[in-house]
């Protein structure tokens, strides 16, 4: 006799195991589902409505400076309106001695006795500006989420470690790990070469009664402290490599007498430096603004203002632009009308969907119920004509 094979693996015999549960498909129909867009309409039309109105109450200032390097004349001259968005008012129906103006001039920065362009920008504040108030700088076609750019960095040295140079070609930092000299880059990688350097100064308020405008004694100050996000200073420690084993990234060496790190010149303690935080928390869009100052407590008062930028950051090799913001956020956050555009429109196609599917119910019903009228009808009729 043959012995019956009995498989090993076969599912035990409960209703799970063999598929024999209870299940419940529900009919989709116009009648069932047009309660749930009108309930998303509901929610979403007011909700994106409420957005849109806290959008509008928040009040900023921008102005692209990219071209002023080139563009600006060497004594104030108004700045292209295509060059100011300005949430407070139309630049237009500005007094022309309150507009947006700009210059540029050639300075001299230390250690190393480098020529650079200043740009010096004035403009006019319109409404008082409540504290906080953020000073952004904003990036365009810079994309910072790009794999191997983000990546392009060594999280051992940035935690304090002294790395050798051996492990630092074969980490994330590769060809930015060592200079020119061999000598250890810190900090290394694409990412920290990279970071934003134009130099922001504060606001000083102009005179307009004088002539010409003459810049007073009145500086609104911006801090540098608290503009990383929670959690960021965690990540990074001083470091550990003595200051003649290493030299600053490429991008760095014009900060440093003849692009070495010094006693009176030390390397960046990036537990500390707010700025570098900021630049290495990477943003996931290529138009980005990060926060470059805030100031909790004072109003920013309505007056004509001056800015003076130490502009060093290259853009215009990639296509893109640098803007100066100022900024004072409403109470659902900074100036972005997007989200509540989109929860409104939303909305309103839920609505507009519900709508066509409840009059289609409605008139589906009408139908079906014209339709048994009529064959109740022809029933009663074809009895009569069965009964003579």
């Amino acid at each position: 006799m043959t012995e019956t094979t009995v498989p090993k693996r076969k599912p035990g015999n409960s209703a799970f195991n063999q598929q024999r549960l209870s299940a419940c498909q529900p009919i989709i129909t116009p009648r069932t589902v047009f309660p749930v867009f009108i309930v998303i309409a509901t929610i979403f039309a007011p909700l994106g409505g409420i957005l849109f109105y806290f959008n509008e109450k928040a009040l900023e200032l921008s102005i692209d400076y990219t071209y002023c390097d080139t563009e600006a004349p060497f004594d104030f001259g108004s700045i292209p309106v295509k060059y100011v968005t300005d949430s407070m008012t139309k630049i237009k129906s500005i007094p022309e001695n309150q507009r947006p103006k700009w210059k540029r001039s050639n300075i001299t920065i230390l250690p190393n006795n480098k020529t650079i362009t200043q740009c010096s920008i004035r403009f006019h504040i319109n409404k008082e500006m409540k504290p906080p108030v953020y000073l952004f700088y904003r990036l365009t076609n810079f994309f910072q989420n790009e794999r191997g750019y983000a990546r392009s960095l060594d999280t051992d040295q940035l935690k304090g470690k002294a790395v050798n140079k051996d492990s630092l070609k074969r980490g994330g930092c590769k060809s930015l790990a060592l200079n020119h000299e061999e000598s250890i880059i810190y900090p290394c990688g694409l990412l920290a070469n990279s970071m934003f350097n134009d130099t922001i100064g504060n606001l000083t308020l102009i005179d307009l009664i004088s002539s010409p405008n003459e810049i007073t004694n009145i500086t609104y100050n911006f801090t540098y402290n608290g503009i990383a996000p929670p959690g960021e200073a965690a990540k990074y420690k001083p470091t550990t490599y003595n200051i003649y084993q290493i030299r600053p990234p490429l991008n760095w060496e014009a900060r440093y007498p003849d692009g070495r790190y010094t006693i009176d010149y030390p390397p960046i303690d990036p537990s500390k430096d707010e700025h570098f935080q900021v630049w290495m928390h990477t943003a996931g869009l290529p138009i980005f603004r990060k926060t470059y100052g805030i100031n909790e407590t004072t109003p920013l008062q309505v007056g004509y203002y001056q800015i003076n930028i130490n502009t060093v950051f290259p853009v215009k090799g990639f296509g893109g632009t640098k803007s100066i913001v100022i900024s004072k956020p409403s109470t659902v956050g900074g100036k972005h009308p997007f989200p509540g555009i989109a929860y409104m429109a939303l909305g309103i196609l839920c609505g507009i969907v519900g709508i066509i599917f409840a009059v289609e119910s409605y008139y589906n019903s009408h139908r079906r119920r014209d339709r048994r009228y009529a064959s109740m009808q022809i029933n009663d009729s074809q009895k009569d004509i069965d009964s003579q």
